[in-house]
């Protein structure tokens, strides 16, 4: 696997990693509470999976117009997107609980959203945790289709009109993974990285089509088995579903690290001159604190700093962390990127998008056709 190492020879950065980490590691110390989720996260799960389960089982047995199937396949596209923040996210991190076992069964509810639980842990938390928005390293700022979102990537005419067009392609997002799963986890398994992580390559791929044959019977099947729907009401309703849900992930994730002020650095001969943690701090923004409602939704992830410095942490604790992280950063003089509101942060983006369209990187790239 291709690495990055983060050096700097300024001791003011290697500090504010060990403060930032003492600093709230006393927090935790003094309120004498575990870093792990509480009794809370188990009640969130319950209502983001019955947000998405519920809806599905009264169209399954209860008929009824079709404009009320269509709301309550929107609702269980929010409820797929607030089990895959909320729920997923904390526990493939190791963050839902104590118990690994606990964590490895919510870790397993991303199948529930037709995904995979090994190829999210090999993408999110090893690349994109350990290379925060570094082109070549990080999936998550690769072109994604026709959106550009970083400043080293190809650019080319039609990225012009990208902040127009991006969010219809953000809500592709969970319907592609159906697909593009398998050809990720060919990638993994050729550059040896399944080994890696002490899995069997040609046994990943079994369980992969195993979970995607039972996916798409009961989430397909079953609307045509046991309703009167035709099929391509049902696809459509699939569509709706996939498209809420991915809409919602997408945007989200991008609020974090498509904004003005993010920085999009690139190594030199394999180095980022920074401390990881100051990488961390330079590369992530938070957005809307105060909003609880949001925080509680989308599981912390407007807490990106928070989260990408301590990523055994639940959610649960950062909007308590983040002042302290925030001061700290302000202590050595370390930019802390905030976006006061959700509508802040969702016009940032929008503006980073309409930049990376018009903008080359480093003057790099030529304009292609």
């Amino acid at each position: 696997m291709k690495t990055v190492k983060f050096i700097s020879n300024d001791s003011h950065q290697k500090e504010f990693g060990t403060e930032v980490r003492k600093n709230v590691n006393n927090y935790f110390r003094e309120k004498g509470i575990s870093k792990k989720g509480n009794a809370m996260m188990f009640v969130k799960a319950i209502i983001m999976l019955s947000i998405y389960i519920v809806p599905f089982v009264f169209i399954l047995t209860t008929p009824m117009n079709i404009w009320l199937v269509v709301l309550l396949v929107i609702l269980m596209g929010v409820g797929e997107a607030g089990i895959g923040m909320s729920v997923m996210h904390d526990a493939a991190h190791g963050a839902f609980s104590s118990k690994q076992w606990v964590n490895n069964l919510f870790a397993s509810t991303i199948y529930l959203l037709g995904s995979n639980t090994f190829n999210w842990k090999v993408q999110h938390n090893i690349f994109h945790h350990s290379f925060t928005n570094i082109y070549g390293y990080d999936e998550d700022i690769e072109t994604k289709a026709v959106i550009r979102l970083c400043r080293h990537a190809p650019l080319k005419k039609f990225h012009r009109f990208q902040h127009v067009y991006a969010f219809f392609f953000y809500g592709l997002m969970t319907l592609s993974k159906l697909v593009t799963d398998f050809g990720q986890l060919v990638k993994f398994n050729k550059a040896g990285l399944t080994k890696e992580q002490g899995r069997k390559p040609p046994l990943e791929i079994v369980k992969l089509i195993i979970a995607k044959a039972i996916y798409v019977s009961i989430i397909i099947g079953l609307p045509l088995l046991l309703t009167d729907f035709i099929w391509w009401q049902i696809l459509v309703g699939f569509a709706i579903l996939h498209i809420t849900a991915g809409m919602i992930m997408s945007t989200v994730f991008q609020m974090a690290h498509v904004v003005e002020g993010t920085e999009q650095p690139l190594p030199e001969e394999g180095v980022i001159k920074n401390t990881w943690a100051v990488h961390e701090l330079l590369t992530t923004s938070d957005f809307a604190r105060n909003n609880l409602f949001l925080n509680w939704y989308i599981g912390g992830l407007n807490f990106q700093i928070e989260h990408h410095l301590f990523t055994n942490i639940c959610h649960i604790h950062y909007r308590k962390m983040a002042p302290i992280v925030e001061q700290t950063a302000r202590d050595f003089g370390l930019t802390y990127n905030l976006k006061p509101t959700l509508i802040d942060a969702f016009t940032s983006h929008i503006r980073r998008l309409r930049a990376l369209g018009r903008q080359q990187g480093n003057e790099e790239h030529t304009l292609l056709f």
